[in-house]
């Protein structure tokens, strides 16, 4: 049968009410409320988009991720990656939401319109028992009004006819003839009745089964219509399962993607504290030498004035270093807040965006003092250009995919290395960094 009688209503009610009940239960620990959040989030991650369309829910978290992109190139992949997806998975929520909540809705209306369908069944059966019985008690009136006709027909032809000549000849004296004329005339009249009644019932009849007709039709289209409610009513249910399973799947997979998170952070921020460990030796180092190498240039002309010589001028202003790749400028130098791990560091030079495989160039005449492996700076080259300016002057070439010269003197434009994504580094790019008397400085002051 494709609808529910009036005594199943009731319960199917109470069942959808429990089902309904079940999902805000279930609601519970899956919506946007109750989500697992990003660890130590601060106002730098943009919240979960609140648009219900994927599509622009995904633009929208796509847009985030590629402006974090640039403030990232010095974090590891791995955890690139599992704070990106966590942050399409927590997008994707709000989505799964609003498609759980439509689902519920559209239960709950087509089960209403499978009730209305239903009971729309039951009348058209109703209307069409109810037609059928006074149909029934038309053709019984039809039959005895048939057989009283016939019995009319019957006694005339064995009276031989009932016409007032024939009772008026047969009469013997006149109040004889008066009764014979007047019963003549009353089984006339009965006669009559009877032949009317047994036409009006045939009308009668025939009206009736046309309806029944018409009702049976009625009969079909409403149960064509309640299983049509009652299946739209099934696949309402089914999808509502299934957005209800999908919204349980991204919740545990937020938990998942959440501690996962919190792990690789945790090792990020070993990595970065060996990265600076591993940094500041080689400021030192830096700084050592160029204590060194200025105590040596001003030993050199002190030389220089006591035997009368000119003491060569160190050159002034910018434009000393020329550019060191013919990449685009991605990131200048300066402070940057790391989006996941919640701090500020000093992005300590300048990022050219090359092809892996592109030529590095030396920046200025100089000499290797430095190359080989640098912990997060990946392959590095460091070239000592002298004292410049009154400082000593080193620059460091960094992520390389290739080291070509790993020391004596080299070249302004000499080829050194080639463009990499080595160490902490999560594309193909050269982090250029300038150094005055082993201090970090912004290599614009020289460019």
């Amino acid at each position: 049968m494709s609808a529910f009688p009036p005594s199943q209503r009731a319960s199917r009610r109470l069942r959808l009410s429990a089902f309904g009940l079940a999902l805000a239960c279930s609601l519970g620990i899956a919506a946007p409320s109750a989500a697992v959040p990003l660890a130590g989030a601060t106002d730098t991650a943009v919240a979960a988009p609140g648009s219900t369309d994927p599509n622009q829910a995904k633009k929208q978290v796509d847009k985030e991720i590629e402006s974090l992109k640039q403030q990232l190139d010095d974090t590891s992949v791995a955890l690139q990656n599992t704070y990106f997806a966590l942050r399409r998975t927590q997008a994707a929520l709000p989505v799964a939401q609003a498609a759980l909540d439509k689902a519920t809705a559209d239960v709950s209306a087509a089960d209403a319109y499978n009730d209305d369908m239903a009971v729309k069944l039951e009348v058209a059966q109703a209307n069409e028992a109810r037609a059928v019985d006074e149909l029934g008690s038309t053709r019984a009136q039809l039959s005895a009004s048939r057989t009283r006709v016939a019995r009319f027909a019957s006694q005339l032809y064995q009276d031989q006819g009932m016409g007032q000549l024939s009772v008026a000849l047969s009469a013997t004296t006149p109040d004889d003839f008066a009764n014979r004329i007047a019963m003549n005339d009353t089984v006339m009249d009965v006669q009559q009745q009877s032949l009317q009644r047994l036409a009006t019932a045939r009308a009668a009849a025939t009206a009736q089964e046309a309806h029944i007709r018409a009702l049976r039709e009625d009969v079909a289209a409403a149960k064509k219509a309640a299983e049509a409610a009652l299946a739209k009513a099934q696949a309402a249910r089914a999808k509502a399962a299934d957005a209800k399973a999908k919204l349980d799947a991204l919740a545990v997979q937020q938990a998942a993607q959440s501690k996962t998170l919190e792990a690789q952070k945790a090792n990020e921020r070993k990595s970065l504290d060996a990265a600076q460990k591993e940094q500041a030796r080689l400021q030192a180092i830096l700084v050592a030498r160029a204590k060194a190498e200025k105590a040596a240039a001003a030993a050199r002309a002190a030389a220089l004035r006591r035997a009368h010589r000119a003491v060569p001028a160190s050159p002034s202003g910018t434009g000393f270093l020329s550019a060191p790749s013919d990449g685009w400028i991605s990131s200048e130098f300066g402070m940057r807040f790391h989006p996941i791990l919640h701090y500020w560091r000093l992005h300590a030079g300048r990022d050219y965006a090359a092809d892996c495989g592109t030529p590095v160039r030396a920046a200025a005449p100089g000499t290797v003092i430095s190359a080989g492996w640098a912990g997060g700076y990946g392959n590095r080259i460091e070239v000592d250009h002298g004292i410049l300016r009154g400082v000593d002057l080193v620059t460091s070439y960094n992520h390389l995919e290739r080291i070509l010269v790993s020391s004596g003197p080299v070249s302004r434009g000499q080829v050194i290395g080639y463009v990499g994504t080595t160490g902490e580094s999560t594309g193909c790019h050269l982090h250029f960094e300038t150094y005055e008397d082993g201090i970090p400085k912004d290599p614009r002051r020289w460019l």
